[in-house]
């Protein structure tokens, strides 16, 4: 049966406890969570399509008023409440977290119903988006009360808004609290995901602070290497980048592909490219590094070539630009449009137009769909020209 406001039945109570009678779930309702890779937060559930949350969500935003009560907006019957429904139904308020908090603690009420870990996780990540830490911290403590048990992925959402909130430091004391809540013990993963959560939010120093503090506790790994590397690559201090990637070296540690990829990028990321002298040193050190990857039987992937050839790009190098590509090919290495788009941009700027065209065929014979980014390259080139024949044939070809 759907869901509809009842207008007309005597009273509220009623209609709450009908909301929980008679109906089973679609498979569309079901939550799936699509895991990732590293130490993401892959244990959130994701949005999915689900008409019951949709219209119950619909309904709070629409009928809520302050001066009563949640059951007033929550006048609904002919559904059966399940963990899925109020995952989809609180993803739809995350942007209203207090609606969200009274439509969990309603649900809580509800007889033979009882939220799992994701629904605390869910409402503790829109609560401590708006700064609501205490909140949170009574919810995790909550859990416990109600047998609930708190997992990594609870902290971890915690330790990300405390991070990001630029609350470092009450970030480092939930990531040690997390063992008297969690039933395993905090391992490697969790130390490397407080390290790369202080890292993707600026916080370089404090993480590198915490990690020579506990390297003793928490065995590094290339993985936290690769971390810190990028962490000061961030922030522009590729020297303290090589730093912690000499340590590796010393400790043992072997880098792999995006371990040399992340320091690829910060050393070019550091030239001044108005300066020749500068760009000559990041070339040449740029260049090092490759070799020194070949040297050690790293193998270098798209991304390698990418960052060197957008570094020759925006330096306004189309002789180097088409030799390192072609050196690409070579190596079996298939350009993608990020990298097509870098060399067809300094083609067209540096007057080459043919050779950016010869690139764009090249393009869509291996099956490289060019972007709109892509074909603006050629477009302003062709109105510094004002070339309209050219312009009107490219712009039929973007329409086929």
């Amino acid at each position: 049966m759907a869901l509809r406001l009842g207008h007309s039945r005597p009273t509220f109570t009623s209609r709450l406890l009908q909301f929980t009678q008679t109906r089973v779930f679609s498979s569309s309702d079901s939550d799936t969570n699509s895991p990732q890779t590293h130490t993401k937060l892959a244990l959130l559930p994701s949005l999915q399509p689900s008409e019951d949350a949709h219209v119950i969500s619909q309904l709070l935003l629409q009928h809520r008023n302050p001066f009563h009560a949640m059951e007033s907006s929550l006048q609904l019957y002919g559904i059966r409440i399940s963990p899925q429904l109020v995952h989809q139904t609180l993803i739809r308020l995350k942007n209203v977290s207090k609606i969200a908090f009274s439509f969990f603690s309603w649900a809580q009420l509800q007889p033979g119903f009882a939220h799992d870990s994701a629904a605390y996780d869910l409402l503790i990540d829109f609560l401590a988006r708006v700064r609501q830490f205490d909140v949170a911290w009574q919810l995790i403590v909550e859990m416990d009360q109600h047998n609930v048990k708190p997992t990594s992925t609870t902290f971890r959402v915690l330790i990300r808004r405390l991070v990001a909130a630029g609350l470092t430091r009450q970030a480092i004391r939930a990531f040690d609290d997390m063992g008297c809540f969690v039933e395993k013990e905090t391992d490697k993963d969790d130390f490397c995901f407080l390290i790369e959560t202080l890292c993707k939010y600026g916080y370089v120093k404090v993480a590198t602070e915490i990690f020579n503090k506990r390297k003793w506790e928490f065995k590094p790994d290339g993985k936290m290497y690769t971390v810190l590397i990028y962490g000061w690559c961030k922030v522009n201090r590729p020297n303290m980048a090589e730093r912690f990637f000499r340590e590796m070296g010393e400790r043992g540690i072997e880098p792999n592909v995006v371990t040399y990829n992340v320091l690829l990028h910060g050393i070019c990321r550091r030239s001044s490219l108005h300066q020749e002298e500068r760009f000559e040193q990041t070339v040449r050190d740029a260049r090092n590094l490759l070799e020194e990857m070949r040297q050690r039987g790293v193998e270098p992937d798209v991304t390698t070539y990418s960052v060197v050839l957008h570094v020759y790009s925006r330096a306004h190098k189309p002789v180097l630009l088409l030799d390192e590509l072609k050196m690409m090919k070579d190596r079996g290495i298939c350009p993608n449009v990020a990298t097509y788009t870098s060399v067809v941009k300094c083609m067209c700027s540096s007057g080459r137009i043919e050779d950016a065209e010869e690139l764009l065929d090249e393009m869509v014979r291996n099956g490289v769909s060019p972007t709109a980014a892509t074909f603006n390259c050629f477009f302003k080139e062709y109105r510094g020209r004002k070339d309209v024949d050219r312009s009107l044939k490219l712009y039929r070809r973007m329409k086929e």
